[in-house]
């Protein structure tokens, strides 16, 4: 009888979907965190369910664009200066995956990906009997200037959005959100088959409480190494199973060196500013983007949150009280009801050069897998990679997209 026990290293958005999808299909699962309460990227992003982003930001579109998204001339895309040595090896490979070639085989992957994004994501929300936690209200982009407008509006024209549609905003609907904004609004976009989790920490009580209630293990510890179906923790402790799925975000690349995987994986430093639950913003408005000032904010239960910047960087390197300074400067000209006295935060978006995720199994080695490095699509995708988990895992001998793309082998 095969052994279906699994120990996944990494509880963020993707582990726990992952774990939680193992335990449906009647594995048990151990849940090995490494802090108590975590603060990852998984539970401070702008819990947006971005279906419309089918292409990789690895494109010869964002090479083109690059210079004017520098967080020195106005944008949200940081490369400090002390961090060169980490963000410059990382950026030679971005402009590696952004070659045509290379980017459309990326684009074909992705889009594949997340046209199963929506449909796993009601799956999980049903399976945890908790539909609410799942809005699909789509989300709106809003531009401040006419020529923001027009130039935005092409853009989207010409994207891919997915599965995913977008129409114009109506007089009546630009005069609604021109009621709630300080800034003149030019223009704006309101899209179909995006969503939004109506609150993360929600999510992330929901999804732990079903985990524990259906059996499964938590345990907060810190991994040292993994070998052939063992886990050795800092203590001294070890722990076996007969499959490891290492979902540990930007700690993965090093839990894997040793079986001779290339990770080229960077931390994409993300920050927000977030007030209370009492905030005067209606809470069935969806997400928002002001695609001028590269921010979205979105009302969850537990409050109005603003999110932006990308600072390429150390995991742990000290967060940049400037980046907080740029939202906040934001939010005073947009007139969000968000106050000097809101919470602030700051997390690392675990990415791999041609912003795919890595899913796939370590060759050579029984029973070690792998599914981290989903950049700015952690929450959109996590169900839909659970299920590719335990689909691999298991018995399926076919997987709802390709799986080829996202092995490890493609960095060599």
């Amino acid at each position: 009888m095969p052994d279906r026990t699994a120990l996944i290293i990494g509880g963020g958005v993707v582990g726990m979907t992952t774990a939680l999808a193992l335990q449906r299909r009647g594995w048990t699962v151990t849940l090995v965190e490494a802090e108590e309460n975590p603060r990852a990227a998984s539970w401070g992003n702008a819990g947006h369910i971005a279906t419309e982003q089918a292409e990789p930001i690895a494109s010869p579109k964002m090479v083109r664009g690059f210079a004017g998204k520098l967080f020195c001339r106005g944008g949200a895309l940081a490369l400090p200066p002390r961090e060169i040595g980490t963000w410059l090896p990382f950026a030679l490979r971005l402009l590696g995956a952004a070659r045509a070639d290379r980017y459309v085989r990326a684009h074909t992957a992705l889009a594949a990906l997340l046209a199963e994004a929506m449909p796993a994501w009601r799956r999980h929300v049903a399976a945890l009997d908790a539909p609410g936690l799942l809005r699909e209200d789509g989300h709106v982009v809003l531009w401040e200037t006419a020529e923001s407008a027009a130039r935005g509006l092409a853009g989207w024209q010409a994207a891919d959005t997915g599965t995913a549609r977008f129409r114009a905003l109506t007089e009546a609907e630009l005069a609604q959100w021109q009621s709630r904004i300080a800034s003149p609004i030019a223009g704006g976009i309101r899209f179909e088959g995006s969503g939004q989790i109506a609150d993360p920490t929600q999510l992330a009580d929901t999804a732990l409480q079903r985990f524990l209630a259906d059996g499964g293990t938590r345990m907060v510890a810190h991994v040292e190494a993994i070998g052939d179906g063992e886990v050795r923790l800092t203590d001294g402790r070890r722990l076996s199973a007969g499959e490891i799925v290492v979902t540990a975000g930007v700690a993965s690349a090093k839990l894997l060196r040793p079986f001779g995987v290339k990770a080229p994986i960077i931390a994409e430093r993300g920050y927000h500013v977030q007030t209370g639950p009492e905030v005067d913003w209606p809470a069935d408005l969806p997400p928002v983007v002001f695609e001028d000032r590269s921010m979205i904010a979105t009302r969850f239960a537990g409050g109005l949150r603003a999110a932006s910047i990308v600072e390429f960087a150390r995991a742990k390197a000290r967060p940049d009280p400037a980046k907080w300074n740029r939202l906040r400067h934001h939010i005073a000209a947009l007139g969000l009801p968000i106050g000097a006295d809101a919470a602030l935060w700051m997390g690392a978006r675990p990415t791999l050069p041609d912003y795919l995720p890595a899913i796939g199994r370590v060759p050579g080695v029984r029973g070690v897998s792998y599914a981290f490095g989903h950049n700015h699509l952690g929450l959109t995708l996590a169900p839909i990679t659970g299920e590719l988990v335990a689909a691999m895992l298991g018995d399926a001998t076919t997987t709802p997209v390709p799986m080829e793309p996202f092995a490890l082998t493609r960095f060599g």
